[in-house]
């Protein structure tokens, strides 16, 4: 069985947190929006104090998702740059024989 990414186990728990204190503030009879407030604080808070490893975990998985170890090579990028290396070669033996003509004349 493959485990749960920890992103989404983190967005659930996050969801949760907000959404456990929000239904019984709301079912005690506190004003909706007044409800939705504390929640969000509450929700904050016990992310803050409770979730700490799990959210390490998603900035490391972030992490690595937007640095890879390898730079991915492209087929494409490397005709491109093989080309362009070979007519600055061809340019630079160009000019060097054109230097090299005007100095002997």
């Amino acid at each position: 069985m493959k485990s749960v990414p920890p992103w989404l186990y983190y967005s659930v728990l996050r969801v949760l947190m907000f959404a456990v204190p929000l239904a019984i503030l709301l079912s005690l009879g506190f004003w909706p929006w007044a409800s939705a407030v504390i929640a969000a604080l509450i929700g904050l808070c016990l992310s803050y104090l409770l979730l700490g490893k799990s959210r390490e975990s998603v900035a490391r998985d972030l992490y690595k998702a937007r640095h890879p170890d390898k730079e991915q090579v492209n087929p494409d990028s490397e005709i491109e740059d093989s080309a362009l290396n070979a007519a600055e070669q061809q340019s630079n033996a160009v000019q060097a024989k054109s230097e090299r003509e005007s100095k002997s004349q």
